[in-house]
Parts: C-alpha cells; structure tokens; sequence
C-alpha cells in the first residue's frame, strides 16, 4: 500500500475518522494515518508494529509528535538497506522537507533528537569517517578486562546500599546507576557521578520542560573534562579523543563525549532493567540460566532480540526520490529505523519464543556505518553487572505481580520504571573484592531465580572466612554441623560444603567466568 505524503496542514488526504469514532483515541490522525506517540505507541508498540505490518507491509506511512509525517521502517532487510546505504538516505536533518519549509518548529518536541550537530551522527562521507575514526579508535583503546573489574565493583558496591534492607527497586538502584559510574570512570570523570548527573541523562532525551536545564548541566560537566584534559593529559577516553589525529576542537570533543555518555548509558540501563526483569519473570530465563544451561552473556543476548534498549531511532531523511519496501519515498522524508519490530520480523524469525542463541543478526545496536561502536562496552557491563548481582543476592524474587509492572515509553523506547524485588537480608561486602562464591541462603544451591511469590525472608548463615578455615584442625567439625561420610561439613552448618566430585566441571566453569569477567 502506498500513502502519499502531505506536509501541508490540512491537505491529508484519506478517509478522515468522525469526531465519535473510537479511532480517535486509538491513535489514528489525519488521512488515517497511525500516530507514533500517544498512548496506543507508548503502552502497547508491539501491537502498533503489528497493526502497521499488516496496514502498510515492511514500511509504513507514520505520523510524528505535532502529527508530521514520517516512515517507520518494520522489515529486517529493509532496516538494512537503509541504514546500509547513506547515499540514498542520509544522517544530515538538514535535508528534512518539513524542517525546510517550517512544518517543524525549532521548538518541536524531538527536536533535541532531530537538531543537527556537527557530530558523526549527523554526518556523512568524509566528516563522518574522520569523527568517527577518532571515536572507534579511542573505544579500541578502552582495557575491556579493566572494564569488567570496574563494573564488578560498582555492581558490589551498589549492592551494598541496599543488601541489608531485603528489598530494592533493580530499577532506581542498581539498573539506573551502574552505567553512569562505569562511564564517567571510562571518560575520565569519576568526580562527576552523583544522582544529579544520572537524573540528567535520564531527563534530556524525554522531551521534558527540564531537558535543555539536564542538557547544559551534562555538557558543562563535560566541557570541564575537555579543558583539563587538554593541560593535564590522562589514561582515558577524553584524552583519547583530545589528543587523537583527527585534530577535533573543543566543541567537538564535548559534543562527542555527550554522545557516547548519553547514548551508552541509556541503551545499558534500558538493557540491564530488561535483562533483570526476564531473568525474574520469563520461565525460559529461570529454568535455563539456573539449570546451567544459559549463562549470563546469552540471556543478554536474547534480550537484545526480545526486548531492545532502543526500539527506535529517528532518523534517516532521503537523499532523492527512491523506492524502499513497496514504498515510494520522495526526497526529504523522514525514515526511523524501527529496531523492535525489525527483531519481530516474521521473514527472519517466524516463532517468536524460539531461542536465538548463538545469533547476533539483530539490529538491537543499528546497522551500517553508524551501528553503534560502543556494543561491546554496553554488553560487558549488562554481562558482569547482573553476573556480580545474582552472585551477591542468588535469591532475588520478584516482589510484586508481573501484571503490576509499568513502562513510559517515547519514539526512542520503552523504560521500565521498576522493579521491584526482594531477597534475605546479608551483610554489606568489601567493595574491593570480588562478590564471594558461597551460598548466602543455606536453602539454594548456586543460585537460581524463582516465580514472583512472596516469601518470609529467611535469616542467612554466617560463613566461615577463608582465613579461619586454615586455622581449623583437620577433621574438625564446625559446631551444629553434621559430618558427611567423607569427613565435609553438612550444608547446614556455617561452612561451605565441600566440593563433591560431580559438580567439578561447574566449578571449573566458575573459575573461568571470574577469570573472563576480570578478577
């Protein structure tokens, strides 16, 4: 189906709805067309994808905030080919029709999305490549295992917050907070976390009256780094991108640096809150992940499929008159590149509860020159950051209904707003250790996740320190427990059991993980 594309205000053609039809609060604007925002885009997307897939095919006719026009591109392959060909569909906003002729204000609520920057993001050809080039080159830089033992021990130590308390929101207090310590560590800022800073980069991509205030206050933070990175040069990724070939200015740098900030830390606290929320919700996740058969790495990657941290991204704008899935797109439109519904697919994936495991084809991180070059930082963090928090609380229970959970979402995503979940009660851990690998809750064995039903916390058992166990004679049973026939303490006392020789390959594998994840 082709729908042509009216920028004028009242010149939408189409079947118009009357004022007491229903359509009128399902979303539907002038000329029929399907709204991308509002309740119906917000609440349910997935079942707009669908609404649209079967309405329109693989691209459809969509309408923006302020009810401009846009396409949505649903296909797998035509995501592709957009983001894969800049000469046809440009990064550059400049080129937008209703941006050039007014239809947009500068005022427009995306327009803190849409409004060009020189930055690669908006570039293409040559200026692209050469910013570009200075970002990719700098992320190479980055020690990934330094990375991991950063994010494991933020993860001990916002853990410690709350682990006395039995109950936390995974959301505010862990999901929210660990991307922005990992990242100012890795710009080269660590002075600058604090809640304000996590409350900005939250608030400037909502189109919220506060967004240009959160805005100005995290460029300022990072216009800061900028001029002391350029007198006081340091091991990190300002300094990188200071000092690098491609000769960036001061502005540049900061723009840049707001980019990576932003873009890494929403797509990871999106990515963490998800990752959590299956892991206590989704019985595929609990059955495999505590049966061994699904590690960590493979329950994000699923996610990515699943549940996207960026469902979509606005935007691409044609170069020329050209055709893209049955569509006939005329130069200046305005394309986004619809991640979530180019994962739910059916051409690339017709059973949707299938595992994906082992495939990465997902478009959860765009595609084509500008596929984000920060993934595997992004994956490293959600990898050992929900690792160092299932080691720390293995009994962590979703402490509300399913059906009680809540989402805001806007053209870019949806965030879960909590998460609430409870666990017994233990005592805080030395931040600069690793999580330990006993069993807190003498009544789990490693550590699984089970349903949502509420339980009666049960008082953990103190463990013997590793120290004190040297001291003790051999043979030597601990007070309450119950010696084995080969001569280990019961589980039930306050050791950790010996290792039996059937579960060695599991503790082989431990030894490996804590080696992968850096400690």
């Amino acid at each position: 189906m082709t729908t042509p594309f009216h920028y004028e205000p009242g010149e939408a053609t189409g079947p118009l709805p009357p004022p007491e039809c229903p359509a009128h609060g399902l979303g539907i604007g002038p000329g029929g067309l399907r709204r991308f925002y509002g309740p119906e885009a917000e609440q349910d997307p997935h079942g707009l994808y669908e609404k649209l897939r079967a309405e329109h095919g693989t691209v459809a006719p969509v309408l923006l905030h302020g009810d401009v026009p846009a396409w949505l591109v649903l296909g797998h392959s035509e995501n592709l080919q957009m983001t894969r060909t800049p000469s046809q569909f440009s990064r550059d906003s400049r080129r937008w029709r209703a941006l050039q002729d007014g239809s947009v204000a500068p005022d427009h609520p995306l327009a803190p999305i849409f409004t060009w920057q020189p930055i690669c993001v908006f570039a293409d050809g040559a200026t692209h490549e050469r910013q570009r080039g200075a970002v990719t080159d700098s992320m190479n830089r980055i020690d990934t295992r330094g990375v991991r033992r950063h994010v494991n021990r933020y993860s001990n130590r916002l853990v410690n917050d709350f682990c006395q308390q039995g109950r936390t929101d995974l959301v505010s207090e862990f999901a929210e907070r660990l991307p922005m310590m990992v990242m100012c560590a890795i710009l080269g800022m660590p002075e600058e976390y604090n809640d304000r800073m996590v409350q900005a980069a939250r608030d400037m991509t909502r189109g919220t009256a506060t967004a240009v205030e959160s805005n100005a206050y995290v460029l300022a933070a990072l216009s800061r780094l900028v001029e002391r990175r350029r007198r006081e040069p340091a091991d990190d990724f300002a300094t990188w991108l200071v000092e690098h070939p491609a000769d960036m200015n001061d502005q540049e740098v900061a723009e840049h640096l707001r980019l990576i900030l932003i873009a890494s830390y929403e797509s990871t606290a999106n990515l963490i809150a998800n990752v959590l929320r299956m892991v206590l919700t989704d019985p595929r996740f609990r059955a495999r992940l505590s049966g061994g058969h699904m590690t960590v790495p493979e329950a994000v990657e699923q996610t990515l499929w699943d549940e996207p941290p960026f469902t979509a991204v606005f935007g691409r704008w044609a170069v020329g008159d050209t055709e893209l899935g049955g569509q006939r797109i005329k130069a200046g439109d305005a394309l986004i590149v619809g991640i979530a519904p180019a994962n739910t697919d059916p051409v690339v994936r017709p059973d949707l509860n299938a595992d994906m495991e082992g495939n990465r084809a997902h478009l959860a991180f765009s595609g084509g020159p500008h596929e984000c070059p920060g993934q595997d930082i992004g994956r490293a963090i959600a990898d050992v950051g929900v690792d160092a928090l299932l080691m720390r609380l293995p009994d962590l229970e979703l402490a509300v209904d399913e059906g009680e959970l809540r989402w805001v979402g806007n053209i870019m995503g949806r965030h879960l707003v909590e998460l609430p979940a409870e666990f017994a009660p233990r005592s805080p851990q030395d931040d600069r250790e690793p999580p330990s690998m006993g069993k807190p809750n003498q009544a789990r064995q490693d550590w699984e996740v089970q349903s949502a039903v509420r339980h009666t916390a049960p008082t953990p058992v103190r463990t013997t320190a590793p120290q004190d166990l040297g001291r003790a004679p051999v043979g030597a049973v601990p007070a309450g427990a119950t010696a084995t026939a080969d001569g280990s303490a019961d589980a039930r006392s306050g050791m950790i059991p010996q290792q039996r020789r059937p579960a060695a390959p599991a503790r082989l594998w431990r030894v490996v993980t804590r080696w992968w994840n850096g400690y």
